[in-house]
């Protein structure tokens, strides 16, 4: 019994949130490979396209809640998300005809698109915070929980109570939709066949009479979808505060670079290693291993090998050992 408690805690506090983050960093981290594998820049506005995306759909879902319009157990915010990602499709396309096309012509190299990006970067944070504010903005309605503790409880009689929310099972089937129609898109249409083979050779795609310029823009509008729907999951499962997501783009970029850059698979795989590594390590063991091990070698400390202040520290240890030493990620992708 003492052992099934220790699962259910493993579950409650590691392997579910886990899951849920991996999903929110990986649907980031596609976004991060694509513009690199396509538009070969590091974009280090992403965090802040997310942020601006999740602000557009927060502000659309408090327009649909003051109308009384929900979606009854399920966050109205899934209602808002398509405006959210219009909204940042807008401004990407803006973003890029503005600043990102006169470079492109140009010829410049990456690392004057990277640091052009951080310029854009710091304009897109600046307007989220002046349009919805710099604080915690709570969007989220509808059931809390999918299984409560206390209902959990009840049915298994356990110590331990499992609570499962809302926001976690509809990030994983989010996810799983949204990476089986990117995948779908990019291996069986004609627009996405065309969107790899000029992310594999750009001279050669030119020849075949492929417009840069269409699969600049696909490129964008995909992105676009990406970074508001993490955005927004994430919003959903934490809270929405701008900063964090500026602080979010070191694990996103982690994710996007164990994976190997301009890999998709790798962007997934490479999300879930960054979550489960960052919550495994920064998590007090105490209740687990007192459920798992006899009373006498229970542990008297919280058995945390780093306080959660750390968390995004673990991204940057394992974004260092893998430069150092699998540059091209687990996947094999561009080596940066």
């Amino acid at each position: 019994m003492d052992l099934l408690n220790a699962v259910i805690a493993l579950a409650n506090f590691v392997i579910i949130p886990a899951i849920a983050y991996g999903s929110q960093l990986a649907l980031g981290a596609l976004g991060v490979t694509l513009i690199y594998g396509i538009l070969r820049f590091s974009n280090f506005a992403h965090g802040d396209t997310m942020a601006f995306g999740a602000m557009i759909t927060i502000l659309i879902t408090w327009w649909l809640q003051a109308a009384g319009v929900t979606l009854g157990p399920l966050p109205t915010a899934l209602l808002a998300l398509p405006f959210g990602i219009l909204g940042c499709i807008a401004l990407l396309v803006i973003t890029d005809r503005a600043v990102y096309r006169f470079y492109r012509v140009q010829k410049a190299k990456p690392v004057i698109l990277v640091i052009v990006s951080m310029g854009v970067m710091f304009i897109m944070n600046g307007i989220v915070r002046f349009v919805i504010g710099p604080d915690d903005q709570r969007f989220a309605d509808g059931e809390r929980f999918i299984i409560s503790a206390g209902t959990f409880r009840e049915m298994t009689g356990l110590a331990e109570p499992l609570a499962i929310r809302t926001s976690q099972g509809i990030t994983l089937v989010t996810a799983i939709i949204v990476v089986v129609v990117l995948f779908w898109f990019l291996n069986r249409t004609r627009t996405g066949k065309s969107m790899r083979a000029y992310s594999d050779n750009e001279d050669l795609a030119l020849l075949s009479g492929i417009n840069p310029e269409r699969v600049v823009l696909y490129t964008w509008m995909i992105v676009a979808a990406l970074a508001t729907i993490a955005g927004v999951l994430y919003g959903l499962d934490k809270s929405f505060k701008p900063f964090t997501y500026f602080q979010l783009l070191l694990p996103i970029f982690a994710a996007a670079i164990v994976g190997g850059l301009g890999n998709p698979v790798g962007a997934i795989a490479g999300g879930f290693v960054i979550a489960f590594s960052e919550v495994t390590i920064t998590y007090a063991w105490k209740k687990v291993l007192t459920y798992a091990l006899p009373e006498s070698m229970a542990p008297e400390g919280l058995v945390q090998l780093l306080s959660t202040d750390y968390k995004f520290a673990v991204s940057f240890v394992i974004l260092l050992i893998v430069l150092l030493f699998k540059p091209t990620g687990l996947f094999k992708g561009k080596a940066v």
